[in-house]
């Protein structure tokens, strides 16, 4: 936290006057605001600025009604209407800029867990507040008319480090299920802890939890892997009851040395999300359905994948040259350093390995041989045997660097086609 935190309603008015608001921000609240509407910031900006950090993402909420905020401005994006939501732009070409504009609003039922059956639109400002997730996300701050609303005690828990539920927290994780990951990822993001009862109400909503998307769930804990220290938001995660309905099911001794692990870790959240994963490695199937549920990208879960390889294991204490760079050429150079951090490898082993894989052809674009070239001196036809002979003279020159010359490989490079062409000779 880069600055002392306000303790007063007062100084917290006199903090946000002092921010940083984007220049397009206060032209669509002050044109809001000269309508005869309530614009104000919300939120996680609000939050931020009281705790003397950057924020990159600025709400806007207002008494208009949609229709209204559409009639005040030239350009707009009906971007969710029916949850209140329009889009301004401001500026033109480069300078363009979007703004969100959400109407103040009260939600009905959450069949579903995630979303709202149906939105009221509201006039007033303290009850759009009242719909919140966390005490310190119900925060706001009319710039205009200078008040700052803090209805729940949010200023109060950002000087306590709490993240507490606003109202009942049963009610809040029931209306929408993602909360409770993102109350863990608030406590580690922020180096919070979580409100007594707030924690209690995670446990009796994971039925909730489990009906909302998998994408959304990646989001947040990807946000907290990518955080810095993630102590605080994987022990709730343990304690709660979520760890298991989002990683694997693990030892209570795991689950300690995979969290101790972590934060020696950089903020890399696939990597980080390997280690996790990584005492459950020997249980494929139960790795394999994390990764389906969290519904990550190809190349993110393909890095995943190759960073959970058992064989990794061999890399905290193999010591043969050869046998190193064999695994290192099957995992892939550019995943080593990863693995290794994984695997925790000492700085022994480390300086080892990279001695092994100094200057050595660890993949087959390395060959001194291209498909062509095999292709003209051995006679055969371009198909799948040329990949099985690239392979075999790789793992060839793995065993021996100086092997990696043409003359050699295509030599050897014969002698496979011959073997594969007569098995019993």
């Amino acid at each position: 936290m880069s600055a002392s935190l306000p303790v007063t309603a007062e100084q917290a008015s006199a903090r946000l006057a002092a921010a940083s608001i984007p220049a397009a921000v206060l032209q669509v609240g002050r044109t809001l605001h000269q309508a005869g509407h309530q614009a104000a910031l919300v939120g996680g900006a609000v939050r931020d600025c009281l705790r003397g950090v950057p924020h990159a993402d600025w709400d806007l909420a207002t008494s208009a009604t949609p229709q209204e905020v559409m009639d005040l401005f030239a350009r707009t994006i009906p971007t969710g209407l029916a949850h209140g939501t329009v889009t301004v732009l401001v500026g033109r070409g480069k300078q363009r800029e979007a703004i969100e504009v959400t109407t103040f609003r009260g939600d009905g039922a959450y069949a579903d867990g995630r979303r709202p059956d149906s939105v009221e639109f509201l006039r007033e400002l303290d009850e759009d507040l009242a719909r919140r997730d966390f005490t310190i996300n119900a925060l706001a701050w009319d710039p205009f008319t200078r008040r700052f609303v803090d209805r729940f005690g949010g200023l109060e828990d950002l000087q306590r480090g709490v993240v507490r539920a606003v109202g009942d927290p049963l009610t809040r994780f029931r209306e929408d299920g993602l909360r409770t990951m993102r109350a863990v990822r608030f406590c580690g993001v922020l180096g919070f802890v979580l409100d007594p009862p707030t924690e209690r109400a995670i446990g009796e909503a994971l039925d909730v939890f489990d009906k909302v998307s998998r994408e959304r769930v990646r989001v947040e804990l990807f946000k907290l892997l990518g955080a810095g220290p993630v102590r605080g938001g994987l022990e709730p995660m343990r304690r709660t009851g979520l760890w298991p309905k989002v990683l694997t099911t693990l030892p209570e001794a795991d689950v300690t040395a995979a969290i101790a692990a972590v934060e020696r870790l950089p903020p890399d959240p696939v990597l980080r999300l390997a280690r996790l994963l990584w005492p459950g490695r020997s249980d494929r199937p139960a790795v394999e359905a994390a990764l389906d549920n969290l519904r990550m990208s190809r190349a993110d879960r393909r890095r995943c994948e190759r960073l959970l390889e058992p064989e990794l294991e061999r890399l905290r204490h193999e010591r043969d040259a050869a046998e190193l760079r064999g695994i290192v050429a099957r995992l892939g150079r550019d995943q080593r350093d990863d693995a290794l951090a994984v695997v925790e490898a000492d700085a022994e082993q480390r300086e080892l390995v990279a001695t092994a894989c100094e200057g050595a052809v660890l993949d087959v674009q390395g060959l001194a041989v291209g498909a062509r070239e095999l292709i003209m001196a051995l006679g055969i036809t371009p198909g799948p045997i040329v990949g099985e002979v690239l392979r075999h003279l790789l793992k060839f020159v793995v065993v021996d660097p100086s092997r990696n010359h043409a003359p050699e490989l295509l030599a050897e490079g014969a002698r496979f086609v011959a073997a594969q062409l007569h098995p019993s000779d």
